[in-house]
């Protein structure tokens, strides 16, 4: 059985297998649009850019459509063009022979090589250098290429599948786009709509994404309440599915006592105006706290499982140590007594942070302190 693997969104993939159409697709009409176009182009050679915010699924749908594709026998090669710095990005993309250049001891093949009867993916296509989008276009035109060092021509058969969160057209006034490339991948556009967009899906991806993280983390959790699942349905997703499987792996990882859905209702702590007309409510007031009370939770829950330890805990919540002291700071749980007091302060803060930590604290929280 192949091993398991995860896109860049958390969803569970492997290479002979997707999610469930259920799952990728969900039931809303946004997703249901996609479907029917992709289901229209999936089994024709024909050049596809993926747009929409980071986090969509961009990547998951190329998968989708390499599958279903003639061409799902061969390889799925996918390239980041942002990650890559350009030097290195042409001889990734083509390869080299020996001593084309210091440090090229032996031949390498590219990626449109990889990809030869299978679909090559540039994700973030509009950071590609414009050196290589001149060579990229060549390639499309007639289907051959040469490696670094190489004066024989050689000959692909590849789909190409694109994706970008930036507006081409964009790239194109300002000049970092080239026009006729993009007339020659452009045969079909298709956004993405955001998570906002299709917010009748999250229930059924939510529950997946706690199966998966239930596996991946071999913990197991309590099924979400309805008011858990209203709080994830009414949130605000500015990282769309990436930041939904991040907060759900979050959850299977701190939250398997239930503690972190107190508080978790949207607009519980918000103060609602009794008399119309001497306080207004604002829906954006009521979420921004909801889910600041939310995140104070679940940091203050993460620094106690890690005994105050800062680092244990940023490397539990995955993100930065930087990230995490400025959270901290934010949310009022810092210390003052341990700051600027060196490698004694350092000593201090666990218990210096427990004593301070009572009176920020709610009520419920400070008896229990």
């Amino acid at each position: 059985m192949p091993a398991a693997d995860f896109d860049d969104k958390g969803l569970l993939v492997t290479p002979n297998s997707l999610p469930p159409e259920g799952i990728i697709f969900g039931r809303s009409a946004a997703m249901a649009a996609v479907r029917q176009t992709l289901v229209k182009i999936a089994g024709a050679n024909v050049s596809v850019v993926l747009t929409g915010e980071g986090g969509t699924g961009k990547e998951l749908l190329a998968r989708w459509i390499h599958m279903h594709s003639p061409y799902s026998s061969g390889g799925f090669v996918k390239v980041n063009c942002a990650a890559i710095p350009n030097p290195l990005l042409e001889s990734e993309l083509f390869g080299y022979e020996q001593g084309a250049f210091t440090g090229a001891i032996s031949s390498k093949p590219g990626r449109f090589e990889l990809a030869n009867n299978g679909t090559l993916f540039l994700d973030e296509i509009a950071d590609l250098d414009l050196s290589l989008q001149s060579k990229l276009l060549h390639f499309l035109q007639d289907g051959t290429f040469s490696r670094i060092g190489e004066n024989a021509e050689r000959r692909v058969d590849t789909r190409l599948i694109c994706a970008t969160n930036k507006e081409l057209v964009e790239g194109i006034k300002t000049h970092r786009f080239r026009a006729d490339l993009f007339y020659r991948i452009n045969v079909v556009q298709l956004r993405l709509p955001s998570l906002g967009e299709r917010r009748e899906d999250i229930p059924e991806l939510a529950e997946y994404l706690r199966a998966r993280c239930e596996k991946q983390f071999e913990k197991k959790t309590k099924p979400f309440r309805p008011e858990m699942m209203d709080y994830l349905q009414n949130r605000n997703w500015p990282g769309n599915v990436r930041e939904l499987s991040n907060e759900i792996a979050r959850y299977v990882l701190i939250g398997t006592d239930g503690s972190l859905e107190e508080d978790r209702s949207p607009g519980k702590n918000a103060k609602v105006a009794n008399h119309p007309g001497k306080e207004s409510v604002s829906l954006k007031r009521i979420a921004r706290d909801a889910v600041r009370d939310m995140e104070r939770n679940i940091i203050l829950q993460a620094l106690r499982a890690n005994q105050w330890n800062r680092r244990k805990t940023a490397q539990a919540l995955k993100i930065s140590y930087r990230a995490l002291m400025y959270k901290i700071s934010e949310a009022g749980l810092s210390s003052k007594s341990s700051a600027g007091n060196g490698a004694t302060g350092a000593m201090k803060s666990s218990s210096a942070e427990e004593m301070e930590l009572p009176q920020r604290l709610p009520k419920n929280e400070r008896s229990a302190t």
